[in-house]
């Protein structure tokens, strides 16, 4: 399969501007301008930033935008729905999540190649996970106290994402993650959320891995199996994307929550675990210390607890869960990079890559050494 194709991006204003014409009929003029983004397409969802510039009724109206385009070409999720993102954080909007405002939504892949929503650009930073934040950019450069703010800021908005009512919100379909595949035996075979979510991921595996066993992936599955918790579990919808990277951030303060394609009702130990999961491995999984400022494991747990009114009680089991589900992820994103000619055919990177590394350490596994074969 040929690397993707770069975006036209002036096809692409082009076409914006003939879609807004069709849904803002009332606009005396329109134009679509500084249209910016990735310049190639397929590894994740497009995320294009534009300039919208209208006159409507005499008055000038200016709306700086952000697109973003279901992927193309080889995907890494087995399923993809911008109309259930786009959905999720529509009905977001009122409560007390910052979240970007939702405008329109469009299924059609006539006009951009692949179905889209458009969404306010929210203005601030947000950490980088290339490379990830422990190693450079902005959150380098900044003081110890301003990257604990930033941290807490965080932390205290996934403690309100975990308090919705979500029944009242409508968001009841969110019974499965987004984006794992449906077994043959159909969706609600596992008898609690939890056992689903290892059926998705277990599915998600097979697919991501040509249906062969993986080094690491598929014994911490059998171990995720055979010591999940038996308590009943407290129901909250989950973010699925948990982390500081998937944030805005301006004065040190979140101002909104991105990426919803994973999202899902679980446990809340899920995201939890999520979130400081990938903290580790942006730190240890690279091989690099924590910044100074970051708060300690248990000061996370117990400031979660005390905001979210949620006994922390299986945040070990989650975790490891967490290195399942990015590992199975890594795997699939390495047969997309051979795929594209971005590693060669014989790679091993979808074993010895540092999530799956990680994961063996926290399950005592033996190490995916270089070399290693799936």
């Amino acid at each position: 399969m040929p690397a993707p194709r770069g975006r036209d991006l002036e096809l692409t204003r082009r076409r914006l501007t003939d879609w807004f014409s069709a849904r803002l009929p009332e606009a005396e003029s329109i134009r679509v301008s500084a249209l910016t983004g990735p310049g190639a397409t397929g590894f994740s969802s497009d995320t294009l930033m534009f300039d919208l510039d209208t006159r409507e009724r005499g008055r000038e109206v200016h709306r700086p935008l952000v697109v973003r385009i279901q992927p193309t070409g080889f995907q890494v999720f087995p399923e993809y729905d911008m109309g259930r993102q786009f959905g999720i954080q529509q009905a977001l909007a009122p409560t007390a999540v910052p979240t970007a405002r939702m405008h329109w939504s469009e299924e059609d892949a006539a006009v951009l190649g692949a179905p889209f929503y458009v969404m306010e650009r929210v203005e601030g930073r947000i950490p980088s996970d290339n490379p990830p934040y422990h190693m450079g950019g902005w959150m380098t450069e900044i003081q110890p106290e301003e990257r604990a703010s930033i941290w807490w800021s965080g932390l205290e908005v996934l403690a309100r994402i975990h308090g919705l009512d979500w029944e009242a919100l409508g968001l009841g379909h969110l019974a499965r993650p987004g984006g794992a595949e449906r077994s043959a035996e159909g969706p609600g075979r596992g008898a609690s959320p939890l056992e689903r979510h290892l059926d998705d991921y277990s599915a998600f595996l097979a697919w991501a891995w040509d249906g062969k066993p993986h080094t690491t992936c598929t014994p911490a599955l059998e171990w995720l199996y055979q010591n999940r918790p038996q308590e009943p579990e407290r129901l909250v919808l989950c973010w699925g994307d948990a982390r500081i990277g998937n944030m805005i951030f301006r004065d040190n303060r979140c101002v909104a929550v991105l990426d919803w394609e994973i999202a899902t009702l679980g446990s809340p130990e899920e995201d939890l675990a999520w979130w400081l999961y990938l903290d580790r491995h942006h730190s240890e999984g690279v091989g690099v210390p924590q910044l100074p400022g970051f708060p300690s494991r248990e000061e996370t747990v117990a400031r979660y607890e005390a905001w979210s009114g949620h006994r922390v009680r299986h945040l070990d089991y989650y975790e490891r869960f967490a290195a399942l589900r990015f590992s199975v992820i890594m795997a699939r994103l390495a047969k997309q990079m051979q795929a594209y000619g971005l590693l060669p055919a014989d790679s091993d990177f979808g074993v010895t890559n540092p999530c799956s590394r990680l994961l063996a350490r926290l399950l005592d596994l033996p190490d995916p050494v270089a070399g290693t074969a799936d």
